[in-house]
C-alpha cells in the first residue's frame, strides 16, 4: 500500500470515528483503533482460527466457547483480546438492544422503544431524537458499532426503506446485518445467518407489521450447526479482506 493510500486510509477511519463521536457521545469507544473478529459462530477456538489477525485484535467468543491452550497462548503473545458475547442458549431478553434510526425512521423507532419495553428488552438508544433531517450512514454505524464490540447484544436500525441501513450496518467488521419485510425473513436471518443486526424500513412497513418481524426475530435462537458452519464461512470471507 502506498504512502498516500496509508494516508487516504486513515483520514477515513478518522471521519469515522468523529461522525460515531457526534452520534453517541462521551468517551471514544474502546478499540476504536483495533480490529474485531467476531468468532461467535464457533463452539471451539483453536490457534489457526487466529493466524493471520493483527496484533492487538479484539476476538469475540461466544460464552460458552472452549478455547484451546495453544490459542490462549497465541492470544497473549500478539496482544490480543477476548470478549465475550451471549450464547445462543442464555436468557433472551436480558440482552441489550441497541437501536438508532435516521429522519424517516424515527417514528417508527419511538414506537420500537415502547415496544422492547413491553417485551422486557433493555435498549440504548442511538438517535435520532426528532423529525430534523440527518444522514442515515451516522446512526447506522453507531448501532453496528456497539454490537461489533460487544457493547450491545443485537441491533435494530429504521430509516426509509431499511436498504442503506443495511448496506452501512454490514461494513462493520463482525456485523451480520438483515433487511427483513416479513416474519419469514425474520426468522430465517436469525435461524440460517444468525443475524446480530435487523434494518427495517419505516416508510414501508406498518407499525404493527413491525411489530410482528422485531417479535419474531428477537426471539428466534441461531440455528443448528450446520447453519453456523455456513455463517463462519461468511466470516472467514470477511477476514480475508482485514488483513
Amino acid at each position: 500500500m502506498s504512502e498516500n493510500q496509508n494516508s487516504e486510509r486513515e483520514t477515513v477511519k478518522q471521519l469515522v470515528r468523529d461522525a460515531l463521536q457526534q452520534q453517541i457521545g462521551g468517551a471514544p469507544a474502546p478499540g476504536d483503533s483495533s480490529v474485531v473478529i467476531d468468532e461467535s459462530v464457533k463452539d471451539v477456538i483453536t490457534e489457526a482460527d487466529l493466524r493471520g489477525l493483527a496484533d492487538g485484535a479484539i476476538l469475540l467468543v461466544r460464552d460458552d466457547a472452549i478455547i484451546t491452550p495453544a490459542a490462549h497462548d497465541f492470544i497473549r503473545s500478539r496482544s490480543m483480546e477476548v470478549r465475550h458475547r451471549t450464547g445462543r442458549s442464555a436468557a433472551g431478553k436480558q440482552r441489550l438492544i441497541a437501536i438508532g434510526s435516521d429522519h424517516g425512521g424515527y417514528e417508527m423507532k419511538e414506537d420500537l422503544r415502547k415496544f422492547l419495553d413491553e417485551l422486557g428488552y433493555r435498549h440504548r438508544d442511538f438517535g435520532t431524537f426528532s423529525n430534523d433531517a440527518v444522514d442515515y450512514p451516522d446512526f447506522a454505524h453507531a448501532v453496528a458499532r456497539a454490537v461489533a464490540d460487544g457493547h450491545c447484544d443485537l441491533g435494530v436500525i429504521v430509516d426509509g426503506a431499511g436498504i442503506g441501513s443495511c448496506m452501512t450496518a454490514n461494513k462493520v467488521p463482525g456485523v451480520r446485518a438483515a433487511m427483513c419485510y416479513d416474519e419469514a425473513t425474520a426468522r430465517n436471518s436469525r435461524e440460517h445467518n444468525y443475524a446480530n443486526v435487523l434494518t427495517l424500513g419505516g416508510r414501508l412497513l406498518t407499525l404493527d407489521k413491525m411489530r410482528e418481524i422485531v417479535r419474531t426475530w428477537l426471539s428466534t435462537p441461531q440455528g443448528e450447526e450446520r447453519h453456523g458452519k455456513r455463517v463462519a464461512k461468511i466470516m472467514a470471507i470477511e477476514k480475508q479482506y482485514l488483513r
